[in-house]
């Protein structure tokens, strides 16, 4: 069976990879990611992943105490790494082709990141994982997932999340909240709701990099994502 989609860019939270964890990396949280994204690399698809680092260390928060705010974000870039070696680690163990690309030069840990580095890995089938952000402070990894996907031209945005899609309220507070199975980016500005950072979803807006927001926390649910099952819910610009 062919993929709905040919190359997309996975975005992963940092605090998914806590598992049940308070903090840190959960080792089977990670290996269930990691079989997932193998399944989906069998189906045929080229997979860019960019991981947030809030498991480890946020910037805002971190600024919020008192740490500069410039320092604290890029605190937060090396978090991304940290999570995006892990997630290598647990790929090559499972026999996964793979290359992280970092937005800040760091050899050997990470090739520095180009464009052409990321398409030409992609194409030769190997998972590539964009860490350190947009390499800037003041821009949110949902930011630097946007920008990948645009930039190696993916078809689509997945955002893994805990919850199935986007609701007209957050289910886990409002037992009334709906989900909605499609909504264009326009009714999210208007109904006021939050899936990323309004930088992110604007930069997917303008380009025409629809986003597909599902519960990647449930095993086996990227490949059904990526046969096209309507899991959960799809953003376009209408």
């Amino acid at each position: 069976m062919q993929p709905k989609y040919k190359r997309v860019l996975l975005k992963l939270s940092g605090e998914s990879l806590m598992g049940e964890q308070n903090y840190g990396i959960d080792q089977k949280r990670l290996s269930e990611y990691a079989a997932q994204i193998k399944q989906g690399v069998a189906l045929g698809t080229q997979i860019g992943i960019v991981i947030g680092g809030g498991n480890i260390f946020r910037g805002l928060s971190g600024a919020a105490q008192g740490t500069d705010r410039v320092t604290g974000d890029q605190m937060g870039m090396l978090a991304t790494v940290i999570n995006s070696l892990a997630l290598s680690s647990a790929l090559e163990a499972i026999q996964v082709k793979v290359k992280v690309l970092t937005a800040i030069r760091m050899e050997p840990i990470g090739e520095f990141y180009s464009k052409k580095k990321a398409v030409e890995a992609l194409e030769a089938g190997y998972v590539t994982i964009f860490s350190a952000g947009t390499g800037n402070p003041y821009f949110t990894t949902d930011t630097g997932s946007s920008l990948r996907a645009i930039e190696i031209e993916a078809d689509v945005m997945l955002k893994g999340t805990r919850v199935d899609g986007i609701y007209t309220a957050d289910p886990e507070k409002d037992p009334t909240a709906t989900k909605y199975d499609s909504i264009t980016f326009d009714e999210i500005y208007n109904k006021g709701l939050k899936i990323m950072d309004l930088t992110a979803t604007t930069m997917c807006k303008e380009n025409n990099v629809p986003i597909y927001v599902f519960d990647m926390d449930s095993v086996g649910n990227l490949n059904k994502v990526l046969r096209g099952e309507n899991i959960g819910t799809y953003v376009y610009k209408g």
